[in-house]
């Protein structure tokens, strides 16, 4: 009888160390933790990260925390004293990865910064998320999402045009660095086996993440003159293509959307315009208002269970606008294996988003909810850096851990 050896996830045996806090560079290494790398989490003996005091919670169990600090280690530094600058100095030696969201100012006072770290440790690779970005005149200025979505020109076209600015209602600037991040420091680690490889510093702001993802506005802007505007729904660049919200007859709210000629064409058919009239971009584009107006009002004579159907069938993609009451119960996301149930000391069964991305031959896990401040303490000074009990003890009985 043989026995499958089970995969190894895609990035077992990198060791990671992250001198970060909250959503950004922290989201990043879970990314990285979540596809089998060994992330330590270092936090203030004082009061830990403070993304674990953020957000609902259950009988007092704070529950975004759960989910933001998965798959790592908590271990305690005092890295305003000389001795936890130099217990940092080991863990960096161990490290494949050092992952920051400090000031520059902070870093180079705690002898954190690119250089130092370089020279202890050649082969490293190191994420530093700031607000403005570690080269420019504003490196030190304290750097949130919100200002990073509002510099991006994604705020700038969010919304109705007789309306303000909006944001997304999550933290969009900080989990687009992360994904931004982690796929840096992938990047960067496929070279560490070189000869030549004198490690990578990855220096990202806040911003960039989501301003590259807007890609057209810069070319259009620079040969046109045009500025971008709100135009609710419907994607500025793309003046073909139909894309809104609908309300049904039992009040269930839809989307439609179509980024091709055809597309809408099938559209303007099915709520009865005439179909050689819609054959060209140039004519949908001109006649958009009355295509947007027509499938409104031909949504909101009919039950979600009965629209849904005829725009599949007329080739138009159409669904539902999930709420998570939705997710949890979709039989794609079940399929997906996108919301997974992990065992947690202090909740019981908790269910939260699945390993993405999806890798087939070596897969992730998630093999532990957030640790407790400080929980893995013992194992990562004793047992992974070598630290001799009495020192050990001496950095206890000091605060330095």
């Amino acid at each position: 009888m043989t026995h499958e050896t089970p995969a190894v996830p895609i990035l077992d045996g990198i060791k990671v160390v992250e001198f970060a806090q909250l959503t950004a560079a922290p989201l990043a290494g879970t990314l990285l933790a979540d596809l089998g790398a060994e992330v330590i989490h270092v936090e203030d003996p004082a009061g830990g990260d403070p993304g674990r005091r953020m957000g609902y919670a259950k009988d007092g169990v704070k529950l975004w925390w759960k989910v933001g600090g998965r798959n790592k280690r908590s271990i305690t530094l005092d890295l305003r004293s000389t001795e936890g600058q130099k217990v940092a100095n080991e863990l960096v030696q161990w490290a494949d990865v050092v992952i920051t969201n400090m000031r520059p100012e902070t870093l180079e006072r705690w002898h954190l910064d690119w250089e130092s770290l370089h020279a202890i440790n050649p082969k490293l690779v190191m994420l530093h998320v700031t607000g403005m970005g570690a080269n420019t005149t504003a490196r030190n200025e304290p750097g949130f999402g919100k200002v990073g979505e509002s510099m991006s020109g994604v705020v700038h076209i969010t919304g109705f045009p007789d309306g303000p600015p909006v944001f997304t209602g999550f933290s969009h600037a900080d989990t687009v660095t992360a994904l931004t991040g982690a796929f840096a420091v992938s990047a960067a680690l496929t070279r560490r086996h070189s000869a030549d490889f004198d490690g990578e510093m990855i220096d990202l702001a806040l911003f960039e993440g989501l301003f590259r993802l807007l890609e057209w506005q810069v070319p259009i802007y620079d040969q046109l003159g045009l500025v971008p505007e709100r135009v609710g729904n419907q994607i500025w660049a793309a003046t073909s293509a139909l894309v809104n919200t609908y309300l049904t007859a039992d009040d269930e709210w839809v989307t439609v959307t179509s980024g091709t000629p055809r597309s809408v064409q099938n559209i303007a058919v099915l709520v009865g315009l005439p179909a050689d009239e819609f054959e060209t971009g140039d004519q949908q584009a001109e006649r958009m208002a009355e295509i947007d107006s027509g499938v409104g009002k031909w949504v909101a004579e009919r039950t979600a269970a009965e629209c849904i159907p005829q725009f599949k069938a007329a080739g138009v993609v159409c669904s539902r606008i999930f709420s998570v009451a939705d997710i949890v119960e979709d039989q794609t996301f079940r399929e997906r294996e996108q919301v997974i149930t992990v065992e947690d000391p202090e909740l019981g069964p908790l269910r939260m988003p699945g390993v993405t991305p999806r890798l087939t031959q070596h897969p992730g896990r998630v093999w532990r909810t957030a640790p407790d401040l400080g929980q893995d303490n013992e194992y990562v000074y004793r047992d992974l850096l070598g630290i001799a009990p009495d020192r050990y003890e001496a950095l206890r009985s000091t605060g330095t851990i």
